[in-house]
C-alpha cells in the first residue's frame, strides 16, 4: 500500500508561482512513475505532468509546458511540481498519482494510488 500526501496549494494572483509537494510511503518509490493530474470544476481530470521511475524522464501537457516543472527526490520519497506564470485557467484541484511501473502514461486509469488533492486557485 502506498500513501500519497499533497501539500502546497493555495490562492495566487495570475503570473505568480506555487510549488506542490507529494510525499509518498513505500520502499521502492524510485521505481514508480509519478504524475500530477488536475481537475477543474465541471471538467474531467487531466494529465498535467509526469516523471518516470528510474531515469526520471519528464513529460508535460502542452497547456503547462514551459511553465511547470516536475521533479523528484527519491531520498525523501517526494515529487514536486513547480508552477510558474500561473494563469486563471490553471485553477483546479491537483492530484498526485503513483503507478507501480516506471513508465508515465497520460490517462488516469493505470495509476494505482492517488492523493487526496490540493486546491490551486489563480485569480485574474
Amino acid at each position: 500500500q502506498v500513501q500519497l500526501v499533497e501539500s502546497g496549494g493555495g490562492l495566487v494572483q495570475a503570473g505568480g508561482s506555487l510549488r506542490l509537494s507529494c510525499a509518498a510511503s513505500g520502499r521502492t518509490f524510485s521505481r514508480y512513475a509519478m504524475s500530477w493530474f488536475r481537475q477543474a470544476p465541471g471538467k474531467e481530470r487531466e494529465f498535467a505532468a509526469g516523471i518516470s521511475g528510474g531515469v526520471a524522464t519528464t513529460y508535460y501537457a502542452d497547456s503547462v509546458k514551459g511553465r511547470f516543472t516536475i521533479s523528484r527526490d527519491n531520498a525523501k520519497n517526494t515529487v514536486y511540481l513547480q508552477m510558474n506564470s500561473l494563469k486563471p485557467e490553471d485553477t483546479a484541484v491537483y492530484y498526485c498519482a503513483a503507478r507501480l511501473n516506471r513508465e508515465v502514461v497520460h490517462t488516469s486509469t493505470p495509476y494505482n494510488y492517488w492523493g487526496q488533492g490540493t486546491q490551486v486557485t489563480v485569480s485574474a
